[in-house]
């Protein structure tokens, strides 16, 4: 069964920081190209950052350049988001989404799976 688990959403406050992580399951990790994308109420899902399969390559989104940073451990096929300098803008629903490709796109059309979401709200 493939399967993406995001973790590590929460509450924090502006200037804060946090750690998204996606635990893979049902696909082989280390071929696939994974990307982070969020959603904010009301709003189209939007490309935070991405990661080629050898980690050799990041993308990031205009946003989140300089702030985040993407990482993978294909040992344990797990993708990570480290985010900092949150901003309330920063709120929204993140999701981890996979590409059999060793591409980086920012379309969500060209991602599947995708996981279920974890929540990040950032107080001003």
């Amino acid at each position: 069964q493939v399967q993406l688990v995001e973790s590590g959403g929460g509450l924090v406050q502006a200037g804060g920081s946090l750690r998204l992580s996606c635990a893979a399951s049902g696909i082989t990790f280390s071929r696939y190209t994974m990307g982070w994308f969020r959603q904010a109420p009301g709003k189209e899902r939007d490309f935070v950052a991405g990661i080629s399969w050898s980690a050799g390559i990041t993308s990031y989104a205009d946003s989140a350049k300089g702030r985040f940073t993407i990482s993978r451990d294909n040992a344990k096929n797990t993708v990570y988001l480290q985010m900092g300098s949150l901003k309330p803008e920063d709120t929204a629903v993140y999701f981890c989404a996979a590409r059999f490709s060793r591409l980086i796109v920012t379309t969500t059309s060209d991602y599947n799976p995708w996981g279920q979401g974890t929540q990040v709200t950032v107080s001003s």
